[in-house]
């Protein structure tokens, strides 16, 4: 596995993948219409991209997997996921935040959510954060807790049509 910070030029591949994973995991622990419903909490923030937290996984030259972390007070979502906080987070006091981890479909199990963990966490560590949180999805959340987060809260709203997409707060501490 290679790993290599991001670039806007990425963004198109990384839409992709997300879009491919969503299409093919989401549905093993989501309905149908949750799946639909997904890509209004999730999508590329591309304040993570520039600030050179963001991440891409490679095999064999292939993308098999992306994510990344957070210096920023936003817990989870796309550039156009509404309740966002842009807001440097203080490491002294607040969490860094895990953010937007998708693998392709071709790659699972292969250790890929864990490696792109383990960056982001120790490039947190690295800043001074003392602990990390996330807004998991419900296919996440079994992987996160077995790499130590904790489950804090259920987030998860419905929509204006009723439809809720689970995002659950998990916390790990860094220390």
């Amino acid at each position: 596995m290679k790993l290599r910070v991001a670039t806007r030029e990425d963004i198109p591949a990384i839409e992709a993948l997300m879009t491919a994973s969503m299409k093919a995991l989401l549905p093993k622990f989501l309905d149908g219409k949750q799946v639909e419903r997904s890509s209004e909490s999730m999508g590329v923030d591309t304040l993570i991209v520039d600030d050179g937290t963001y991440f891409l996984v490679y095999i064999d030259e292939m993308l098999a997997g992306c994510g990344g972390w957070s210096r920023r007070r936003t817990l989870y979502g796309g550039n156009h996921t509404r309740g966002r906080d842009d807001a440097l987070a203080d490491p002294a006091t607040e969490p860094a935040k895990i953010r937007a981890m998708f693998t392709h479909p071709d790659f699972t199990r292969r250790g890929i959510g864990r490696f792109l963990l383990e960056a982001g966490e120790g490039a947190a560590r690295a800043e001074g954060f003392k602990t990390m949180e996330m807004g998991s999805t419900a296919a996440g959340r079994p992987l996160y807790e077995a790499c130590g987060y904790e489950f804090i809260e259920d987030l998860s709203q419905p929509s204006e049509d009723g439809i809720v997409v689970p995002v659950l707060r998990l916390r790990k501490s860094l220390i």
